[in-house]
């Protein structure tokens, strides 16, 4: 049977078609009760229960994963990709109190892998269960001469929902002498990575596979370790710390959350504070991962701007009153999540400081 001439020219439609028709059964596991129609349609469809809230807020974002796709390409590996977009932007929803909705994710490619495809989609779908969140539709774009041959790069859109009155503003919250807690990462997230790559593979010469003493696993599969979802975690301390109706939310013990990804600690943590309060970060008062002591001793790249383009090995940090900080970490902690108090808010002028 002659070739058709769209599928001559690069794009397989059919193909396309094949692999997408396994959709409902990878995205079952995301499916909530307000989901309308089926995947596939020209929109998703998502009929919020307005009787939940007062006065919602809906609060939505959208992100990609970066030069980390180029460790995926260079390990062959694809099944965690999808799960650190759809984790990536839940915590950033998650900062402001948000519980995820639903999620849109777009994939484009020169040339469609059916395998690669499933992977990626699976990753997606696991996440989004994690987080109870629906994964309601998306896009595939074949684009064949776009991407280099087996490369492709993926975006994700979150939609969330939060409380007006039970929205986190750190801006009007944060105060003199509030505590900063750091709460542990899984290695680089999805930030960092062209630095990363241009340390361990151009100037330290190591390949994917190489193993390097101190790291428990390859390069390669430390640096494909999943970011963290703090989402659940975020929902857990505000319900158990913030839920007292009565209290103004300028007293609630928990003031801020920052999700530190791009711009490391410097560029994230101000985006929560007023302009009249700095946070001061003490180094050496966390247990950091291996890979970043690595990279401190290897890169010559100095303190100043890792701490700004690398999370050291904290991912989210929380901004708690003084009085409630010990049972905060606590709380942390026996979420099965690793924690310390790492710094303390102080007057300035809105900056984060590393000492």
């Amino acid at each position: 049977m002659k070739q058709k001439a769209y599928a001559a020219a690069g794009v397989d439609i059919e193909l396309g078609n094949k692999v997408k028709a396994t959709l409902p059964q990878l995205l079952a596991s995301t499916h909530r009760r307000e989901v309308l129609g089926k995947v596939g349609g020209f929109g998703g469809l998502f009929a919020l229960d307005v009787k939940k809230y007062r006065a919602p807020v809906l609060v939505s974002s959208v992100d990609g994963v970066g030069t980390k796709l180029k460790i995926a390409f260079m390990m062959d590996k694809h099944d965690t990709i999808g799960a650190d977009l759809v984790n990536h932007c839940v915590n950033d929803i998650a900062v402001l109190g948000a519980e995820p909705l639903f999620f849109l994710d777009y994939l484009g490619t020169g040339k469609l892998e059916p395998h690669v495809f499933t992977e990626i989609i699976k990753g997606f779908a696991r996440a989004c269960a994690e987080n109870h969140c629906a994964l309601i539709g998306g896009e595939t774009a074949q684009m064949p001469g776009f991407y280099q041959a087996g490369e492709y790069d993926v975006s994700g859109t979150i939609v969330g929902v939060v409380e007006k009155s039970r929205m986190l503003n750190g801006q009007k919250t944060v105060k003199r002498g509030d505590v900063v807690i750091g709460i542990a990462s899984s290695g680089l997230h999805t930030n960092g990575y062209s630095l990363g790559r241009k340390i361990f593979f151009e100037q330290l010469g190591c390949k994917p596979t190489d193993r390097i003493p101190g790291l428990r696993h390859s390069i390669g599969a430390e640096l494909l370790k999943e970011h963290i979802s703090y989402g659940p975690l975020v929902q857990k301390l505000i319900k158990r710390f913030n839920s007292a109706l009565r209290t103004p939310r300028s007293a609630l013990p928990i003031r801020a959350f920052a999700h530190i990804t791009g711009g490391g600690f410097v560029d994230n943590i101000p985006r929560v504070l007023p302009k009249t309060l700095d946070v001061v970060i003490k180094k050496g008062s966390w247990d950091m991962l291996p890979i970043f002591r690595i990279i401190a001793e290897k890169s010559g790249v100095p303190d100043e701007e890792l701490y700004q383009v690398f999370n050291m090995g904290i991912g989210m940090v929380a901004i708690v009153a003084a009085d409630q900080a010990a049972a905060v970490l606590k709380c942390i902690r026996a979420l099965r999540h690793s924690a310390w108090m790492i710094g303390e808010v102080v007057q300035g002028e809105g900056v984060a400081r590393i000492i």
